[in-house]
């Protein structure tokens, strides 16, 4: 069974003491299988953003701990800062990662905020999707009236807190109190304006946020506000969903930012939210010089931005994840105020295992003189499944090339899907170049199980056989990717730059290269399978695969040459 993955964002109200930031921040690291991915400190809103990944039952042990040791370094009674808060430990949100519903995380939630509310006295709210009633499901309203407001709030029955004291006692003066839920993916995310007014930057936070702005009589701001049948003031929503908003000025910057909550970034993506800010700027006389973000963000959401920008400039979608990257930073000025660093900042890099794909991090020479060595792995299966991604990736620099030629102006989008298609084949060739040796180790491992007994040669046995099956699969898939890769050459020689047709011919050669060479490593595993249904299934099915390669490869060499 797949991991459950949970990640933990508490907000402490301390961003300018480093070393109690750093304290409260370790302890995540004494809980084991928990892992520590950004520390954010700010010093005008003197607010820390705290970020790490993990199963639920650990996360929630160093979410704990976390908030244990801010309750003891942090004095609530002295705090000053620009943003919201009420407690050391401000907000403690759990946000689901993977393989794991919100109706869990909500549980997981629960589970927290009792133990803090009995074993630290702690009072707190539950917000969110772990509200348990309807006005609770907004932070603001859990936190109306903020660190100042406690004594008369904690006391009030409409807002007993849902775990902890209902008084304002010492302990409560030092710790505050804090708003624990389970929530989507929020992405925390700053607007630079080239300006030091707040009021102009609450303007335009205004015009974006869902909650907009409240109606006046005379349509200005210091207009008497219009009232419903309720006695409610009436309110003019802004532009954009599931965004909140406000303007402050940053002194340590010396300008004025917009800072927003996206709290679902698939009804409002960054990209979104920037585009349509750096219009109401605009309108109002202001400029947009960049943007920043707050802890981190999906891998998803910054290559949305770069797809949506490269539309933008009519250019091919089809380049790598790391041009993307650049694209998007960029674009987005996320280096404005500071260097923004992918590997930082995007979750999913934060979590790579550096030594998971030892082979494709290689230097070109060094992958060469690995593969030269005494050692058997890499051999021809992981070789074969490289010469297929270089094969594709000459199929895909065509495409791309074509995108950008002069005249082909509105064939771009035609190219760019070529491209796109390239991309994928290319990636899913690469990680198999890995796979490839994993897949032979797999075996190796399986040959050195141990066999005393009966039952320890059983295993061992079934150990091989599985091992083996899937160092067929491996090199067979690596046939069926390559094959089909050939479309993305088959396309370029018709349709693509013809100056540039020996590119693809080459990129034609590389893929019957590795359906060749992954079909000689189905043949050489399957030979030992104990399954002979099963080997049998395998190399009737790459017999298929390596003779449609081959007639594809003559039909389309022939067409080349008859070009050249």
């Amino acid at each position: 069974m797949e991991k459950q993955l949970i990640e933990c964002v508490p907000n402490i109200s301390e961003g300018r003491d480093e070393q109690k930031i750093k304290e409260i921040a370790e302890v995540v690291n004494t809980v084991e299988g928990v892992k520590l991915l950004d520390i954010d400190p700010g010093k005008a809103t003197n607010r820390t953003v705290i970020t790490f990944v993990g199963e639920p039952e650990p996360v929630i042990e160093a979410a704990f701990r976390l908030v244990k040791k801010a309750a003891e370094l942090i004095d609530m009674s002295k705090h000053q800062g620009e943003h919201p808060r009420f407690g050391a430990t401000d907000v403690c949100p759990l946000v689901p990662v993977a393989n794991i519903t919100m109706e869990e995380v909500v549980e997981y939630a629960h589970k927290l905020g009792k133990r803090i509310g009995e074993e630290l006295g702690i009072p707190g709210y539950f917000y969110e999707y772990a509200a348990t009633e309807p006005k609770r499901k907004n932070l603001a309203n859990c936190r109306e009236g903020q660190y100042e407001g406690l004594p008369k709030k904690l006391v009030n029955p409409e807002w007993k807190p849902d775990f902890g004291p209902a008084e304002f006692n010492e302990s409560v003066k030092k710790t505050g109190a804090i708003a624990i839920s389970a929530r989507n993916f929020l992405v925390a995310y700053n607007i630079n304006l080239n300006t030091t007014s707040t009021r102009k930057a609450n303007a335009i936070a205004f015009d974006i946020r869902e909650a907009g702005r409240v109606k006046t009589e005379n349509g200005k701001p210091w207009g008497k506000p219009v009232l419903d049948e309720k006695g409610e003031p009436v309110r003019i929503p802004g532009k954009l969903k599931a965004v909140k908003g406000i303007g402050w000025y940053i002194e340590e910057y010396g300008i004025a930012q917009i800072s927003y909550n996206l709290t679902d970034i698939s009804l409002t993506p960054v990209h979104i939210a920037f585009d349509e800010t750096c219009k109401a700027a605009e309108a109002r006389g202001l400029r947009v010089t960049g943007s920043e973000l707050v802890g981190l963000i999906p891998k998803q959401a910054m290559l949305d931005a770069a797809d949506y920008f490269l539309r933008k400039q009519e250019r091919s979608l089809g380049i790598s994840e790391e041009e993307k990257m650049k694209i998007a930073v960029k674009s987005l000025g996320l280096d404005d105020l500071k260097p923004f660093n992918p590997k930082e900042k995007v979750i999913e890099y934060m979590l790579e295992d550096e030594n998971e794909h030892p082979l494709i991090n290689m230097t070109l020479k060094d992958f060469a003189n690995e593969t030269a060595s005494e050692s058997p792995a890499p051999g021809g299966g992981s070789i074969s499944a490289y010469v297929g991604a270089l094969g594709v990736a000459l199929g895909t620099m065509v495409a791309n090339l074509s995108s950008h030629k002069r005249g082909w102006d509105d064939r771009w989008e035609e190219f760019s899907n070529w491209a796109v298609k390239g991309q994928q084949y290319k990636d899913q060739l690469l990680a198999l170049v890995d796979e490839d040796t994993n897949a032979f180790n797999k075996i190796m491992n399986a040959f050195k199980m141990p066999k005393s007994t009966e039952e320890e040669k059983q295993k061992r046995a079934q150990a091989i056989e599985d091992a083996t099956k899937y160092a067929i699969e491996v090199p067979f898939k690596v046939m069926e990717t390559a094959y089909k890769s050939m479309e993305v050459m088959e396309a370029m020689i018709d349709i693509g730059m013809q100056s540039s047709l020996s590119d693809s011919a080459v990129g034609v050669l590389c893929a019957r290269t590795a359906v060749m060479g992954a079909f000689l490593n189905v043949k050489i595993n399957a030979k030992d399978l104990k399954d002979r249904n099963y080997a049998e299934e395998m190399i009737a099915k790459g017999n298929d695969i390596q003779q449609k390669t081959l007639d594809l490869e003559s039909k389309l060499l022939k067409k080349v040459n008859e070009k050249l």
